[in-house]
């Protein structure tokens, strides 16, 4: 008896299907059910085609405004929205893009960032009675929050110019990651300013 006992003390599936066995009465007990520890916890759904995707997309990059953590989309470090943002960090690996080099391509969503911007913008602004937080009224469109000229946003995300040069950005951002690589200049369209 005391050779089994052994045994299973040294083996670890044992060990984590009693811990499992006891956050699962636990957890059963606080939320009043019986059955299986993930039954019914949680659901998922199919995501179908890019409508769906998007959808998904803006629903998770709008939680931290629905909930009132920040005012903006743009300001939660914690959401994809900021990654296609940010270009301070090039180690992490990049976000497949919206609009790809070739239409036909399966990779990438068949949509341009500033529409995803206008779309997350817009569903913002959308107050619902379940959420408590969403983008006033009096709060200026994203691109000019992001201080973006729309125009020269378009012409630097559009399929030719994505595929040229090595850095797409503000040409004062472009200015600081050819100091910072010690290059004299980089190669990519730059955004305007508004």
């Amino acid at each position: 008896h005391i050779e089994k006992l052994r045994q299973r003390l040294c083996d670890l599936s044992w060990f984590m299907r009693c811990l499992n066995e006891h956050i699962a009465r636990r957890a059963n007990e606080e939320d009043h059910c019986k059955g299986r520890f993930w039954e019914a916890r949680f659901r998922s759904q199919a995501i179908l085609d890019e409508a769906g995707l998007l959808a998904c997309m803006a629903y998770v990059d709008l939680n931290p405004l629905r909930a009132k953590i920040v005012d903006t989309p743009e300001a939660s470090a914690d959401v994809s929205l900021s990654a296609r943002l940010s270009t301070e960090d090039d180690t992490k690996p990049a976000l497949l893009p919206f609009v790809t080099q070739f239409k036909d391509s399966p990779k990438g969503i068949p949509f341009a960032l500033a529409d995803y911007l206008a779309l997350v913008d817009w569903t913002g602004r959308a107050q619902r009675e379940d959420k408590r937080g969403f983008i006033t009224t009096e709060t200026p469109a994203i691109l000019e929050r992001l201080g973006l000229d729309a125009d020269s946003f378009l012409i630097a995300l559009g399929q030719h110019q994505l595929s040229r040069g090595s850095v797409i950005g503000h040409k004062q951002a472009q200015s600081a990651y050819a100091k910072a690589h010690h290059r004299r200049h980089v190669v990519g369209p730059p955004i305007k300013a508004a």
